[in-house]
């Protein structure tokens, strides 16, 4: 694309291509090579705890694919012959193990006190005692979960509520010295990198830290499609330090282009590789934490969508829910809708669904309506209840009825 200027829908439409969105999902099962292209695509799966819906780092995988198995992440992720692995990526993420010597400089880092939490930074510095002791006994008894080690340390302590052997195993799984063997119960089960990675990986030559920033970026860019430098920066939570250097070294290769976007106050880079697709036919439901909309000044800038999860804000003070998923319809983000799982009466509550302004509830309801039923199925759930509240909610109702 040889144009030094974009419209706004232009450039929404070029990053829902770069994301994934200007391509159906698939009409058939789904195996290892899509996921595996998805992560091609995006670069990395944020991990996220909350369970309300189902854990965050599923749904990006079905916003793009439909109908898959999560069974089949897990056994990328966890089984022996894994292809991901558990690291800080943009927060904690599903990487490729292909990034693996891309991320030991943070790991490194992390060993000098640099870019990881100032309370376990402090608690590495003070306690390394006690950490080596901890890894002696990852070492000499396997893969352990913090309520496993023999001081019996269960929480209720040190640095953020965690006791004193989760914060070591933490700052251990920062510095790179374990990683995720499994999870129980969504619980971190820690154990040696060569006993969970595959050898070729380990021994791969890690690059110096500015060409490892370099490639990183340029995955972000491939991932963002247009991006400013802030939203670049942020996709692997790269440092301020050396990015804008790593940036213009992009943009001599060729990799970048500068253009400008309506409305966007700041330069944007265009990918060497970003396609301009003629329209958008999505109509997903998106995870608070989807790569497509993760970085919030980003996403009001794409879609003029203010948006902030609720899990933390008082019930009283929550305008569209608890657990609030964007949906996405065409090119354009039209509704919020508060989801939950009711697993013991299999149903998908549908808690509240409002509109943007200016939607048309009767233009949104099918396709709305149609994902709802579809989110439910993928998750063993048997139906929808939905509650009359929000201005889509009566739409839905009738459809549902």
């Amino acid at each position: 694309m040889a144009r030094d200027r974009f419209s706004a829908a232009e450039a929404r439409r070029i990053a829902l291509a770069a994301q994934g969105f200007a391509e159906a999902r698939p009409t058939g099962p789904v195996d290892a090579r899509h996921v595996r292209r998805v992560l091609d695509r995006v670069g990395l799966l944020q991990i996220d705890s909350v369970n309300v819906l189902v854990r965050s780092h599923y749904l990006p995988l079905h916003a793009r694919l439909g109908q898959y198995p999560t069974a089949l992440l897990d056994r990328l992720a966890y089984d022996r012959r894994r292809s991901l692995f558990e690291y800080w990526g943009h927060e904690a993420s599903l990487l490729p193990l292909e990034l693996h010597p891309l991320m030991r400089w943070r790991m490194n880092g992390a060993r000098e006190g640099r870019g990881l939490y100032s309370g376990l930074a402090r608690f590495g510095a003070e306690r390394g005692d006690y950490i080596a002791r901890v890894l002696d006994e990852v070492t000499d008894r396997g893969a352990l979960g913090a309520g496993d080690l023999s001081d019996g340390s269960r929480g209720e302590g040190g640095w953020w509520g965690w006791s004193d052997g989760k914060s070591a195993l933490e700052y251990l799984f920062w510095t790179g010295q374990v990683t995720t063997a499994t999870r129980r119960n969504f619980e971190r089960i820690y154990d040696l990198p060569e006993r969970v990675l595959p050898a070729a990986v380990l021994a791969a030559a890690a690059p110096a830290e500015d060409e490892a920033q370099r490639r990183l970026l340029r995955i972000a860019a491939r991932a963002l499609g247009i991006a400013t430098y802030r939203d670049l920066r942020d996709y692997f939570r790269l440092p301020v330090e050396g990015s804008k250097q790593r940036l213009a070294e992009l943009v001599e290769a060729g990799d970048l282009r500068p253009v400008a976007v309506e409305g966007w106050d700041q330069t944007a880079y265009l990918h060497a590789e970003a396609r301009l697709p003629r329209r958008i036919a999505a109509a997903v439901l998106l995870s608070p934490f989807d790569s497509l909309i993760w970085e919030r000044d980003r996403t009001e800038r794409l879609f003029g969508f203010h948006y902030r999860i609720a899990l933390y804000t008082p019930a009283a003070k929550r305008t569209h829910g608890y657990y609030v998923l964007p949906f996405l319809l065409g090119d354009r983000l039209v509704g919020r809708i508060d989801l939950k799982s009711d697993r013991a009466a299999g149903r998908l509550l549908v808690l509240a669904a409002h509109g943007e302004p200016g939607v048309d509830p009767a233009a949104v309801a099918p396709a709305l309506h149609m994902e709802l039923a579809g989110l439910a199925r993928w998750l063993g759930l048997d139906g929808l209840t939905i509650t009359a509240r929000g201005d889509l909610a009566p739409a839905l109702i009738r459809m549902a009825g």
